[in-house]
């Protein structure tokens, strides 16, 4: 597979922004998740009534691709309609930082989405809890 282009996997995430659950809040996300080998993954946000049990579109992506065998990502991208684009939460850049620490992060406001914002996950979480210490016994 050939890797696609950052204005195609904007548009990947927005397809994907379409198919949003978002009946309270109304603030949909679509996210697109590339492998090293240029597969796509999408996942849009889902809302629930007890807002705790809500998943972003970012980890639904990821989720998607880690539990079809996929580890080896590339670049994410992420929109919403807000200025400047919907960036990730700190759940989702912590998610990042373990499962696609070199993945280049994509962002764009899903009425203007030629207008991209490009950071790297380290960028968006410095000092990722990544590091787990051993009791010693």
């Amino acid at each position: 597979m050939r890797k696609i282009s950052k204005a195609q996997l904007i548009a990947a995430a927005l397809q994907a922004r379409e198919k949003a659950c978002a009946p309270y809040s109304k603030f949909k996300v679509g996210a697109a998740l590339q492998t090293e080998k240029g597969k796509i993954f999408s996942g849009a946000n889902v809302e629930s009534a007890s807002y705790g049990l809500t998943c972003c579109a970012e980890r639904i992506a990821l989720f998607h691709a880690l539990t079809s065998g996929e580890k080896d990502f590339t670049a994410i991208a992420i929109v919403a309609r807000v200025d400047g684009g919907g960036m990730p939460c700190g759940a989702c850049r912590q998610l990042l930082s373990e499962y696609a620490p070199h993945a280049v992060v994509l962002v764009a406001d899903s009425a203007k989405p030629k207008v991209i914002k490009e950071f790297t996950v380290k960028e968006l979480l410095p000092g990722a809890f990544l590091d787990f210490p051993r009791a010693s016994a």
